[in-house]
């Protein structure tokens, strides 16, 4: 039998490398620890010097308060740190860094040189700075350094070959490291960071505003494509920018969530605002998000992981529903809410829409009666059930103004609405091959996917309906009879009651017929006998419990689809102005309920650009 080994102390370097093991995995870990402290000492300019992605030198130089002689030593011993003195201030921790074993274990597994010059010093004890190594026994030695600290690490891994053979190729830890200094550039505005790879700038931004910074890192396209946050509960602040769905991304790599300033990947916020989401977004595409939490640094403990990027929440459900509704409302903002924040517009009051059947337009009938001029016959399709929108003397002004050479401003603005405001999509114009909607507004040019934007319409107020229980029901003149299989007659008979709720009566009519007596109001449009056969499918594949829990929105999506108005159907100017201000009072209406953007804003500046007016 082999003799048990005696339980022994460990020996002071291996412990620290065994720590280092948790803090460092690559150069961008040892990157993130060393920026943390310089943000701590109030450094307002920050260099970051890489050769061979971070393993030959990684040097972070920065300009602020800087390290006494006698604490040059300390600040390489573990657990030693300026940060916290107690346990109450370990339970409310203000600062980025606080462990203390940041330096202690880079020191373990790379070559290490401390440079600091204390601030505010006398002048005795000022006139320059010191140095110290990492080196057994070394003492700090004078230098020359103006201002701050400079921190040089080199040959990570150099005493661990094996832990080295783990490392990726140079181009993939520059990387990294470039995405530590992006994550913490972005919550710090107001300093500037420098960064450089083998002798080569590869990233500078100067101290600016939060706008500027997230623009320079994410893009301006991110910035163009999303909307500003900045919501406050009590002791809870979200703010940042949120992009719409048409800018959601193939990954997750445009995801960045602070807390107090902290970047972290916390499953409890990416839960919330991947609900937020939930109701724009389909299939495998992830939001991209730029936020900033900030709660009481008692209410949410940092502790949690050696590398800091998780927290733990004194109230999460509290945290989860605040995030989750400041996102989601700032998502289903209605336009004309979003108009009239933002700008000095006003919508138009909605036109609200009649679920009954009415009589076709004359305009619309002629429309109808007259398919050859496309080329091809047009397809059938009931009423939009939209009414003449408010103002129609106020709409033939407009169009009036459209229709001159040069409409001058005033002329614009004789073409608003009831209270001297154009409605923020403007006024219809013409249809484009029965799939588009050119509307004029005061900015240029609207382009609407009419399909796209009646689904949402559809979608929402199927919602709605469904929340208050009040689905309105039509009956149809004429039943709509058409062939069922065995499974769908007895599903039919099986979940009738399901069915009236959604608002369709269905009743067979023999072993493999089914008769569609009444459907939903906002679906006279679409086509019953397949509104029918694909909710059957449905109630089949996914049982009636789940569609009316978790699939409950997949399903209301999927009948809105059927039930919108489909390409090549001709609309009346009148019905085109309705569509137009029912998308400006409904929630989530930029995209559709597949995430794709509804309509587009050309305005006069691109139109002028390009046909190259001016030049």
């Amino acid at each position: 039998m082999p003799q048990t080994p005696r339980i022994a102390l460990l020996p002071d370097l291996l412990i620290s490398q065994i720590a280092a093991g948790e803090v460092v995995d690559r150069p961008a870990s040892v990157l993130k620890e060393l920026l943390e402290n310089a943000l701590d000492a109030g450094s307002s300019t920050i260099q970051i010097q890489l050769e061979e992605g971070g393993v030959k030198l990684l040097r972070v130089s920065d300009d602020g308060g800087g390290m006494a002689r006698d604490e040059l030593a300390l600040a390489l011993t573990r657990h030693a740190t300026s940060k916290i003195n107690s346990l109450d201030d370990l339970e409310r921790v203000g600062t980025l860094g606080f462990r203390g074993e940041a330096l202690a274990s880079v020191a373990a597994v790379a070559r290490l040189t401390l440079t600091s010059r204390q601030a505010g010093s006398d002048r005795a004890a000022g006139q320059h700075a010191w140095r110290l190594t990492d080196e057994p026994a070394a003492i700090p030695q004078p230098a020359a350094l103006q201002a701050g600290t400079v921190v040089e690490m080199r040959d990570l891994y150099y005493n661990t070959p094996a832990r080295r053979k783990f490392l990726k190729s140079e181009g993939s830890e520059f990387a990294h490291c470039a995405e530590a200094v992006k994550r913490i550039a972005l919550a710090h505005p107001g300093v500037a960071f420098t960064l450089s790879h083998n002798g080569r700038v590869a990233l500078h931004l100067s101290a600016s505003d939060s706008r500027v910074r997230v623009g320079a890192i994410l893009g301006d396209e991110f910035l163009a494509e999303s909307r500003c946050l900045d919501v406050s509960a009590g002791p809870l602040r979200v703010a940042g920018y949120c992009a719409l769905p048409a800018y959601s991304r193939a990954r997750g790599d445009a995801q960045y969530c602070y807390v107090n300033g902290r970047f972290v990947r916390d499953k409890l916020l990416g839960h919330a605002l991947r609900q937020a989401y939930q109701d724009l977004l389909h299939g495998s595409r992830y939001p991209a998000y730029c936020l900033f939490l900030e709660i009481d640094p008692a209410g949410v403990d940092v502790n949690v992981h050696p590398q800091k990027t998780e927290v733990r929440f004194r109230d999460a459900r509290a945290v989860h529903q605040f995030v989750f509704h400041a996102v989601q409302r700032l998502l289903a903002s209605p336009l004309a809410t979003l108009s009239t924040a933002s700008s000095s517009e006003v919508p138009t009051p909605n036109t609200q829409v009649s679920p009954w059947p009415e009589q076709r337009s004359a305009a619309s009938a002629m429309h109808a009666a007259e398919p050859a001029a496309f080329g091809r016959r047009t397809h059938f399709q009931g009423s939009l059930h939209v009414g003449e929108p408010a103002g129609a003397g106020t709409y033939l002004s407009f169009v009036d103004a459209a229709q001159s050479p040069e409409p001058a401003p005033e002329e614009l603005s004789n073409a608003a609405g009831d209270d001297g405001r154009a409605p923020p999509l403007g006024y219809a114009l013409a249809q484009l091959h029965g799939v588009y909607i050119l509307a004029q507004n005061t900015h240029g040019l609207v382009v609407v996917d009419m399909h796209a934007a009646h689904e949402r319409i559809l979608y929402e107020k199927l919602k709605q309906a469904l929340d208050g229980e009040r689905v309105a029901t039509q009956p149809l003149l004429i039943p709509a009879v058409f062939t069922a299989d065995a499974l769908d007659v007895a599903a039919a008979e099986e979940h009738s009651a399901a069915l009236q709720r959604l608002g369709f009566d269905v009743a067979a009519m023999g072993p493999r017929q089914l008769a569609v007596r009444s459907i939903p109001a906002l679906l006279l449009g679409g086509d019953p006998a397949a509104l029918v056969r694909s909710l059957l499918g449905e109630l089949r594949e996914h049982g009636i419990s789940q569609l009316m829990t978790t699939r409950r929105n997949e399903l209301l999506a999927s009948m809105a689809c059927h039930g919108a108005v489909r390409a090549r159907r001709l609309l009346s100017l009148s019905e085109m102005n309705a569509l137009l201000r029912q998308m400006e009072e409904t929630e989530r209406s930029d995209h559709c309920n597949h995430g794709r953007p509804t309509w587009m804003q050309f305005s006069m500046a691109e139109l002028d650009r390009h046909f190259q007016r001016g030049r």
